[in-house]
């Protein structure tokens, strides 16, 4: 059973730049599926990005494509959520999530384990 560990979370300015990590500690993330979400105090829960089994496909939600890069280390132990250009509507807590059926996808995914999260603020 995976227990993934979000990290690189922090309060930056409006332009700045922050690198989420996922990871499970000891484990690979190779034979899974990862997605970031988050959620915002109030809001319901979104999907951000996502990077399949193979790496061969990638998923963006259109409120971050062309600032956020998602990517998995060669090891695969490590998957990345670059963003970069953030604003304040970034801000929420984000969550990494691991899904190990087959699928070579990032849609119908459903995700057997979650992280605990970590916490973006983008404020000035």
């Amino acid at each position: 059973q995976l227990q993934l560990v979000e990290s690189g979370g922090g309060k930056v300015q409006p332009g700045g730049s922050l690198r989420l990590s996922c990871q499970a500690p000891g484990f690979t993330l190779g034979h899974s599926a990862i997605g970031w979400f988050r959620q915002a105090p109030g809001k319901e829960r979104e999907a951000v990005s996502c990077i399949s089994k193979s790496d061969h496909v990638t998923y963006y939600a259109d409120s971050v494509k062309g600032r956020f890069t998602i990517s998995r280390d060669s090891a695969k132990m490590t998957v990345y959520l670059q963003m970069n250009n953030l604003k304040p509507e970034d801000t929420a807590k984000y969550y990494c999530a691991a899904d190990e059926s087959d699928s070579d996808s990032c849609s119908g995914l459903i995700m057997d384990y979650w992280g605990q999260g970590t916490q973006v603020t983008v404020s000035s």
